[in-house]
């Protein structure tokens, strides 16, 4: 039972919050370990997530937030694969919403030989996330980790939903919010594998690319990539956390410790502009799953196999699979061509039974 002491001094931390303190590492870190392992009552962790992102979390806080995710809330796995894994995960909360993205281009990109190890979650203010799709399509939730380390060392594809690896705190939180918090921007920073070495990761705003990068680069990662997508004609504010085939794309870049920001355009991948509702999200996630199905299944000159095939190219990039976007565009439109990706899919579902 949390003792009165404890209630006011994690009060007395969102009093700061909301007054527009910052928290140190170390501080940020224990209120989110408290979080994590329920230590608090829910009004109280309620009203600290919230008061957290509306004051907009640092680079240090979010970092605190990352350490206590990893030591705290993480089951790992160290695969046995030689080269590059990497992982495409998108924060979620971003104003427009598509398609899901993340989830074929996975796919595709380790149809193109890349090691991918994904992680995602179930829906937060959208139809669907990763976990609905990927379970529409055929992949056990509920299949334990050994069964994804196996998928990635076999077939060089895993899907690792939040539940999976995440032992009590934010799995818990999942189920009940539906706004956004820290975790939306640092869980997907988790690393259930823990031999991940490059990242694709998309945010719902610009400047939460930068702290993603700007986090990744002091815990040590390789190679990483946050694009924020927009679209050509529409306000900027009004993005998607993954490359965009409607317009430009601004991406933050991490390379051998150095980080680079630049913008990206349809054409910079070989591809005309398309528009945003030829990548629109459908009402139902049944139905997003099934367009993504359909693209896999031979649709490949659907605007959505545009918006796919970008993302993987990105992996391809991350990975050093592919010299330049446009290349591991072309990689990844011959590996869904081929029907490779679509035996991806049907490689996970039954390795993740």
């Amino acid at each position: 039972m949390v003792t009165e002491e404890k209630l006011r001094a994690f009060g007395q931390l969102i009093c700061k919050i909301v007054a527009g303190k910052i928290l140190t590492r170390e501080e940020s870190c224990e209120a989110y370990r408290q979080i994590i392992l329920n230590e608090q009552p829910e009004l109280q962790q309620g009203a600290f997530l919230i008061a957290h992102i509306t004051r907009k979390p640092t680079t240090e806080e979010l970092s605190g937030v990352w350490d206590a995710l990893d030591k705290f809330d993480t089951e790992k796995f160290t695969a046995n694969v030689t080269g590059p894994i990497c992982d495409i995960v998108g924060t979620g909360s971003d104003a427009m919403k598509t398609v899901n993205a993340s989830s074929p281009a996975a796919l595709i990109a380790s149809a193109c030989g890349v090691p991918i190890a994904k992680k995602g979650a179930k829906k937060v203010t959208g139809v669907s996330g990763a976990s609905e799709i990927f379970e529409i399509l055929g992949v056990n939730l509920s299949s334990p980790m050994s069964k994804a380390k196996q998928s990635l060392e076999k077939h060089n594809i895993c899907y690792m939903p939040g539940e999976a690896f995440l032992k009590s705190g934010w799995a818990r939180l999942i189920q009940s919010m539906r706004f956004t918090s820290a975790f939306n921007i640092v869980g997907p920073l988790t690393m259930p594998c823990e031999n991940t070495s490059c990242i694709v990761i998309g945010a719902y705003a610009p400047q939460v690319c930068d702290q993603l990068i700007a986090i990744l680069k002091e815990i040590g990662l390789n190679s990483a990539i946050a694009p924020y997508g927009m679209v050509t004609g529409h306000d900027p504010a009004l993005g998607i956390d993954e490359f965009s085939p409607c317009g430009p794309t601004r991406v933050v870049e991490l390379k051998n410790n150095k980080i680079q920001t630049y913008t990206v355009h349809p054409e910079d991948f070989g591809i005309k502009t398309h528009a945003t509702f030829d990548i629109a999200s459908y009402n139902k996630a049944y139905d997003n799953a099934a367009a993504i199905k359909r693209v896999l299944s031979g649709d490949y000159n659907d605007p959505l196999a545009d918006l796919f095939c970008m993302n993987a190219a990105a992996a391809l990039y991350a990975s050093g699979t592919s010299t330049s976007y446009k290349d591991g565009m072309e990689q990844a439109r011959q590996a869904l061509s081929s029907g490779k990706a679509l035996m991806q899919l049907t490689h996970l579902a039954e390795q993740q039974a």
